[in-house]
């Protein structure tokens, strides 16, 4: 019944770090800091219910409340945030290659891992004359209309693919975005072949990029590195003669991980 203590519904464990986990992904995502009525309107949790979890959230340090009563991530969120990037094996691996790219390119440099149908930034380095553009650290962005995003897909299996297809929601964000299934799929059999891909204004007007998969055989690792700036600039052609350059990167940063990654058992 709704509103009943979960400690009595018999809801288990995971349920509740479930709800939780998600109640702080809304908030650390959301485009604005949110406030109880926002949170609730696109939680789907009773309003007792979501009082007793951001209750517990704010008790351990994991949101903080505002002034003006919105919720914000809380100092201990961003320490484990902090901690995890620092210690993050793959991105202490590409830091001396990313550097390179972005020395020999003076362009924005992205390490992004996949996660579902999404893609998470790991590092960026701005450009020598950066404009503003979406990515940043720790920033979630759609695989279907991002190079890293597209890059990272094409080292999935066929069913692995699939899979993340069915998830995706392929929201149109320029004239460019790529809409459909099967232009996706095209799209990531054109990379496995050539070893790289684009993103010519499909996720941002004015934005593009030449990405590379990174891997390591037997770990389960599907990321991306890309090289990136406004279009003006980076033309296609431009792009794509630093791809010998990219590549060479990716092939660096998985040779490295395979050597310091044990093996995936799965």
């Amino acid at each position: 019944m709704a509103g009943v203590d979960d400690r009595r519904t018999g809801e288990s464990t995971t349920g509740t770090l479930g709800k939780a986990i998600s109640l702080l992904e809304l908030v650390v995502m959301s485009p604005q800091p949110p406030r109880f009525t926002d949170i609730l309107q696109r939680c789907g949790q009773p309003r007792g219910s979501l009082h007793r979890q951001l209750a517990h959230l704010l008790e351990e340090g994991l949101l903080e409340q505002r002034g003006d009563q919105t919720y914000v991530a809380g100092i201990r969120l961003l320490t484990f945030a902090s901690q995890a990037w620092s210690g993050s094996d793959i991105r202490s691996v590409a830091v001396p290659h990313l550097r390179l790219l972005h020395e020999k390119t003076q362009e924005s440099v992205h390490l992004g891992i996949l996660r579902g149908a999404e893609i998470v930034y790991l590092d960026k380095l701005d450009g020598k004359h950066a404009v503003r553009m979406h990515s940043q650290i720790g920033r979630v962005s759609p695989a279907h209309c991002t190079g890293v995003g597209k890059a990272a897909l094409s080292l999935l299996t066929e069913s692995e693919l699939e899979g993340a297809l069915l998830r995706m929601v392929f929201q149109p964000y320029t004239a460019n975005t790529i809409t459909s299934p099967h232009r996706l799929r095209q799209e990531v059999e054109a990379i496995r072949k050539q070893g790289y891909g684009f993103d010519l204004e499909e996720h941002e007007v004015g934005i593009q990029c030449i990405a590379v998969p990174v891997s390591a055989p037997g770990r389960r690792i599907h990321a991306a590195i890309s090289v990136t700036g406004p279009a003006y600039r980076l033309t296609r052609e431009r792009l794509e003669s630093w791809s010998a350059l990219i590549i060479e990167a990716a092939r660096n940063i998985s040779c490295e991980l395979t050597v310091r990654l044990p093996p995936s058992h799965e």
